[in-house]
């Protein structure tokens, strides 16, 4: 049994009378413990198929299954961490990462016994009592992504979670992100743009087409891990990186 699966899900909007189909019927079979990512042009349909998942909009067609259950509509099934990481700007750092566990009925005394190793582990140590404005912007996106983890679901959604963070930050929390994921054994579906990030990080690529957003091919990564900023110079990876480009690069022509 796989642990997340979309079985011909698609998604059709109705604006001004008239039928935008944002999703095409799209398959997905994704194993336990597995780092996928999804990828393809802006309005190919990546966010609508995450908040389908999530539970946040109902599928026009097919079924979502977690466990083999059917999750449609059902929402907290799953952590979900957009691009913004969503801090509350008057809650300390501690408190927001707690945050999932007390919306949960956790204890605020439990809550913090958990939390507060992860944040020594991670990279938050000493940060506690600080507030959200007082971090950078990579320190943010550790508390969002620590509060997503203590949230305590098997599946993991990430849209996009360093899409603003500068380069040199950005590859740090990749490595960053591969060790809690080593780390939990979560299942992981990671929306991006970049390429090389997809490459990085994943076990398998989703290339999605333009909207209206279909499967058009699932690649995937045969490249060892554990890995680092050397992988980035294997040939496997520019391989495998001129490939992608070269899926990417025949939509945008058929656009234009």
């Amino acid at each position: 049994m796989y642990k997340l699966e979309v079985v011909a899900g698609g998604k059709v909007f109705k604006k001004d009378g008239q039928e935008v189909v944002a999703l095409q019927e799209t398959n997905m079979q994704i194993a336990k413990g597995k780092f996928v990512s999804i990828i393809g042009p802006s309005g190919c349909g990546k966010s609508t198929l995450f908040n389908m998942i999530a539970g946040l909009l109902k599928p026009t067609s097919g079924e979502i299954l977690l466990d083999g259950q059917n999750i449609i509509g059902k929402s907290g099934r799953v952590g979900y961490m957009l691009q913004k990481d969503l801090l509350l700007p008057w809650r300390t750092i501690l408190s927001n990462i707690i945050l999932g566990l007390e919306l949960k009925g956790v204890s605020k005394k439990e809550a913090e016994n958990r939390a507060v190793p992860l944040m020594e582990k991670y990279g938050l140590g000493g940060f506690e009592n600080h507030y959200p404005g007082e971090l950078s912007g990579g320190m943010k996106q550790r508390a969002a992504l620590l509060r997503t983890l203590l949230y305590d679901q098997d599946v993991i959604l990430l849209d996009e979670p360093f899409g603003a963070l500068d380069a040199q930050t950005r590859l740090k929390m990749q490595t960053w992100l591969l060790q809690i994921w080593g780390d939990f054994n979560k299942t992981v579906l990671f929306v991006t743009h970049d390429i090389d990030e997809a490459i990085y990080l994943s076990d398998e690529i989703y290339v999605l087409s333009p909207r209206p957003g279909r499967l058009k091919e699932i690649v995937t990564v045969n490249i060892p891990r554990p890995r680092g900023q050397d992988t980035l110079l294997m040939k496997e990876f520019v391989d495998l990186k001129k490939k992608l480009l070269g899926m990417l690069k025949e939509d945008q022509e058929k656009i234009e």
